[in-house]
């Protein structure tokens, strides 16, 4: 035997599954397999990858806020501000019909409420934002750094993946409007590192999208800037 052989032993499973070879890279392949199912798969999976990977829940963005109470309030009144704002003058730019026809059935339609508000709080708020942001960004800085550029390029691209991924049901317009909250709650979470607040935000902007058809204010609040 020779002992002068100075060499680390073989990376254990939870090193691999954080690295990019055979088992980490077959991490990411299934991880994304879940994200075409949905998102609650998805950050099932993300989260049973961060606890076998033994990933710190800080990397993932999953800090303890300071005061709870204030990033809750902060975050649904930057949600909730976020989506009234969009659908008053930048989707009309954009050229986005004035009323969502995938969603429109929510209309007054109170027995529907109950299910589209689970899907927006847990499916999109939670399960969207651990894969999208919480996942790829942690991803991208392990593999490219955590220089401005790369922080920067991992902010655009995220958005150009969470865009796409609304061209499915909602076409154009929800590829536009996916587009500019992927910027926004990926700038957001590129600044502050802390993914309640963007779950937070993220929730409320869907809620508030869900209230404004539900009540039928979807388009007076289209043409009140833009007849």
């Amino acid at each position: 035997m020779n002992t002068d052989d100075t060499r680390p032993p073989p990376p254990n499973a939870a090193e691999q599954l954080r690295g990019f070879g055979p088992l980490g890279l077959l991490a990411i392949v299934v991880i994304l397999a879940g994200a075409l199912v949905g998102p609650p798969v998805s950050a099932s999976l993300v989260l049973a990858w961060a606890w076998l990977s033994r990933t710190p829940w800080p990397g993932l963005g999953l800090r303890r806020p300071r005061s709870w109470a204030r990033t809750a309030v902060v975050g649904v009144v930057f949600g909730s501000a976020f989506k009234l704002a969009l659908k008053a003058l930048v989707m009309p730019l954009l050229g986005a019909p004035p009323a969502n026809p995938t969603y429109h059935y929510l209309a007054g339609n109170t027995a529907a409420l109950p299910g589209i508000l689970a899907a927006v709080v847990i499916g999109a708020g939670i399960g969207e934002e651990l894969f999208f942001r919480a996942y790829l960004f942690e991803r991208s800085a392990r593999l490219f750094g955590r220089s401005r550029t790369a922080l920067t390029a991992t902010v655009v691209l995220s958005a150009a993946v969470f865009a796409l991924a609304h061209f499915q049901d909602q076409g154009l317009p929800g590829v536009e409007q996916a587009a500019v909250t992927g910027l926004v709650f990926g700038g957001t979470f590129a600044w502050r590192r802390e993914l309640p607040i963007v779950m937070i935000a993220h929730a409320a902007f869907d809620v508030t999208a869900v209230a404004l058809i539900y009540w039928n204010w979807e388009v007076p609040l289209a043409r009140l800037l833009f007849r």
